[in-house]
């Protein structure tokens, strides 16, 4: 119903990439390792904007960038800038949704030395936990009618921010951050702060 008439694709396919079945090879330990992250974007008002969310699996502390646009090259440079500012192989892959937007990933792959994986279409059971997290940063103060344009990363980070210090239950009641420090060696973190 959605593409009546036969209608036919023309803003461009995604090329080669790598599936989800994938990364149980590459990554035995995948379920209980830490590094691997959950990648999706949160579309603002009319399509204009966006926020890139990213989600580390085990401590699941959600890391919220914004890219210029909506773009494929805004999300590529957004994305590079961040892991330019993080210790370097700190995290192993990161598993995102077939959106178009994630088109460039073989670049941000390459630049960053990190796995990029993608999910089945149509199954956002595969990255659960990324769907979970961007569901609670539209409660917490990004919501579908605003317009991301007109915030600055420092207004989305604080928004991740107060979600990253509220205890969860499937943590022992520990916040996201203190799970994610206690990953994190001294080393790594004296980079990260």
């Amino acid at each position: 119903k959605r593409k009546p008439n036969g209608h036919q694709e023309r803003r461009g396919k995604q090329a080669f990439k790598r599936n989800i079945a994938e990364r149980e090879t590459d990554y035995a330990s995948f379920e209980t390792e830490f590094g691997h992250l959950e990648g999706d974007t949160i579309v603002g008002v009319n399509h204009k904007s966006a926020v890139i969310t990213l989600v580390e699996r085990l401590s699941k502390v959600i890391i919220a960038l914004k890219p210029e646009g909506r773009k494929a090259i805004d999300i590529e440079k957004a994305t590079n800038t961040w892991f330019q500012s993080v210790p370097k192989n700190l995290f192993k892959s990161i598993t995102f949704d077939c959106g178009k937007e994630f088109s460039n990933w073989k670049n941000i792959s390459n630049m960053n030395d990190i796995a990029i994986y993608f999910a089945d279409p149509g199954t956002p059971s595969h990255r659960g936990l990324n769907e979970h997290s961007n569901g609670l940063l539209r409660k917490d103060g990004l919501p579908k009618e605003m317009d991301f344009n007109q915030v600055n990363q420092d207004f989305i980070s604080s928004v991740a921010s107060k979600r990253n210090h509220i205890p969860r239950k499937s943590l022992n009641y520990q916040t996201p951050l203190e799970v994610f420090l206690s990953y994190v060696n001294e080393e790594q973190l004296s980079r990260l702060i």
